[in-house]
């Protein structure tokens, strides 16, 4: 019997450790956060005063599917970035879970590889718990309404993780060349492959 309780209590406090299934679904209003960029300064999709949305991607330094997808999401930003969608990159991992996430060797990517985009920390997870992130990485298309930042698109980059198809569908460019165009999105949310969120234990 109290080998029987001992685990319910045990299940219970997973339970409470784990992230509700909750986040933003397609047409709900994004609201802005205040996130440590690597360069040190604090960003907020505020801060772009002439965008008309935001391709807002929650990546990391330690995942291969983030790794793979790397040079994809850099060049969504140059090809975007000018067009009123700048790419927002979000680090979502505690680091204590999984150090090659720290705030540090961030920092360290990101000069390494040049990125013409912000890098941030959700140290407290809280932005990437809103947005309900569950992989990295996992990209959400915002634009820029009267109404506030509404989601768009939700999920993968393409449909090609390895990056070999020669007829790979295009799901960010895509949504995002229609909404430059006025156009209605065909594909709003697919599924968003690659590495689970490291959460915080205490969270």
């Amino acid at each position: 019997m109290k080998k029987l309780i001992a685990l319910t209590l045990i299940a219970m406090a997973g339970l409470a450790f784990k992230p509700a299934d909750t986040g933003y679904k397609v047409g709900d209003v994004a609201t802005d956060f205040k996130l440590k960029n690597v360069d040190g300064k604090t960003v907020s999709l505020a801060n772009y005063k002439a965008a008309k949305g935001y391709i807002v991607v929650f990546t990391c330094n330690h995942c291969p599917f983030a790794k793979a997808y790397e040079s994809r999401i850099m060049a969504l930003d140059k090809q975007y970035a000018g067009k009123g969608y700048p790419v927002i990159a979000i680090s979502p991992n505690d680091p204590i879970a999984e150090p090659a996430d720290s705030y540090e060797n961030m920092q360290k990517l990101a000069a390494q590889k040049g990125y013409t985009f912000p890098y941030l920390i959700d140290e407290t997870q809280d932005i990437t718990r809103a947005y309900g992130a569950k992989a990295t990485p996992h990209v959400y298309v915002l634009q820029k309404t009267a109404a506030g930042n509404v989601v768009q698109y939700i999920g993968a980059i393409d449909n090609d993780t390895e990056n070999t198809k020669t007829d790979k569908v295009k799901y960010v460019e895509t949504a995002v060349n229609a909404l430059i165009a006025g156009k209605k999105i065909e594909t709003t949310a697919t599924k968003a492959i690659g590495c689970t969120i490291k959460w915080k234990k205490s969270a």
